[in-house]
């Protein structure tokens, strides 16, 4: 028997990405839907940025932060999309070692940031609802500033140990990853090392993220519906609600899908692989291109922009 599956090789010079295993023939009519949503994510976040910086009127905390999550959006579904499109449709499944590790860094990062982001929101519409008349004291924009790099910094330092990790382990089985993208445990399992460090400050991680921002989430809103039941208006209650009804859209949106496919990674054995591997790509694109829908529809002040930036162009 050929030991030439065996041989041991520390640090592969390249992985292969399969794809969507099982569903290989399916490639090409699975990039299409796949395809449009990563347009949609870059239009949209775009139109987003170019707006907030057209109009003076939203330089405002709200916008600024909202600006931060267009960013991490883009930053997050390119690293990802653009490789995965030519496995789709060009069957180029080899990525180099470094462009993994590089790949795994820059989406498990941003990821953190997203998240770290949707806390500094939920804190802004907490400030501007029980403290209106201190919003603009409290939420200056060095304080804003200050958080916009806390989020940054938290990502980068939370995330730096993965690929250093990964580096690490000796990998004597398999180069080929069943996956889309360099997802952290999808190559750390590929290890044939005992990668219980890997795979416990992976859990650190997101449970430490989802913990305190969920718990930070849920603190600010326990406080903000507090304020709103006490208006003694009913119109002046839903009116009050609504300006915070885009920003829990996002945040459903955007953590559903993830702590979905990290249970299933790690738990759901039983998940067929190829709808674990659907979500996680589902995961990457879905917040990127709903955010800048939601809010531009659901903010009058971005969606009357869009509308008077359109109307200028046809005219």
């Amino acid at each position: 028997m050929s030991d030439s599956n065996t041989t041991d090789f520390t640090n592969p010079s390249t992985f292969i990405l399969l794809g969507i295993p099982g569903l290989e023939a399916a490639h090409i009519w699975i990039s299409i839907p796949f395809c449009t949503m990563y347009a949609i994510a870059i239009l949209g976040n775009f139109t987003i940025l170019f707006i907030v910086k057209r109009e003076p009127s939203l330089h405002v905390p709200m916008y600024y932060f909202l600006c931060m999550l267009a960013i991490t959006d883009l930053v997050l579904s390119t690293s990802s999309m653009p490789k995965m499109l030519s496995i789709f449709w060009f069957n180029s499944r080899e990525i180099d070692f470094s462009a993994c590790l590089t790949q795994m860094y820059f989406i498990h990062c941003f990821s953190a940031m997203e998240s770290g982001i949707l806390v500094a929101m939920a804190l802004d519409r907490y400030v501007a609802i029980c403290h209106p008349l201190r919003h603009s004291t409290i939420l200056t924009n060095p304080v804003v500033a200050k958080i916009g790099l806390a989020v940054v910094l938290r990502g980068i330092m939370l995330i730096l140990p993965y690929p250093f990790l990964v580096r690490h382990w000796t990998y004597c089985r398999t180069n080929i990853i069943p996956h889309s993208y360099c997802e952290h445990m999808a190559v750390v399992q590929l290890a044939c090392a005992d990668i219980r460090v890997s795979s416990y400050y992976g859990l650190f991680v997101i449970f430490l993220l989802t913990a305190l921002d969920v718990f930070s989430i849920a603190v600010s809103y326990t406080q903000i519906l507090r304020a709103i039941f006490s208006i003694p208006t009913k119109d002046a209650q839903l009116k009050t609600f609504g300006t915070c009804s885009s920003h829990l859209c996002v945040i459903l949106t955007s953590y559903i899908p993830g702590l979905f496919s990290f249970f299933t990674h790690r738990f759901g054995h039983n998940v067929p692989l190829h709808f674990h591997i659907l979500i996680a790509n589902v995961y990457l694109l879905l917040p990127p291109m709903l955010n800048p829908i939601i809010y531009g529809v659901r903010t009058k002040q971005i969606w009357n922009r869009v509308l008077r930036l359109f109307t200028h162009q046809g005219t």
